[in-house]
């Protein structure tokens, strides 16, 4: 996806969507809070990408507006809010001891 302002409006409308999905979800399966939803790490996951997709716009130099710059920094600080739950990015091989890499490779 090349970096653009668009797919970043997209992006942040798409999670806007999920989150009112989301609290339908919780609703409909008996009023259970967000926090005891599974669907939380995946909402957690997709700001991170929202996130780290705003900084590098930031990092590009793309024109940005006094709007956009303020979804921005309000999507930063949900995501400080649920950073635990992002699913964690795995270790490459490389950095790996012989122990997690048996434990990875399941031997």
């Amino acid at each position: 996806m090349a970096l653009s302002v668009q797919n970043y409006i997209k992006l942040a409308n798409f999670y806007n969507e999920m989150l009112k999905v989301l609290s339908a979800i919780c609703v409909e399966k008996g009023g259970i809070s967000m926090e005891n939803y599974v669907g939380r790490f995946f909402a957690a996951d997709v700001l991170e990408y929202i996130m780290e997709y705003g900084n590098r716009l930031k990092k590009s130099g793309a024109n940005l507006t006094p709007e956009i710059l303020s979804a921005m920094n309000l999507f930063e600080k949900q995501f400080e809010k649920v950073k635990d739950l992002v699913t964690p990015n795995q270790k490459p091989i490389y950095e790996m001891t012989l122990e997690e890499f048996e434990k990875i490779m399941n031997i």
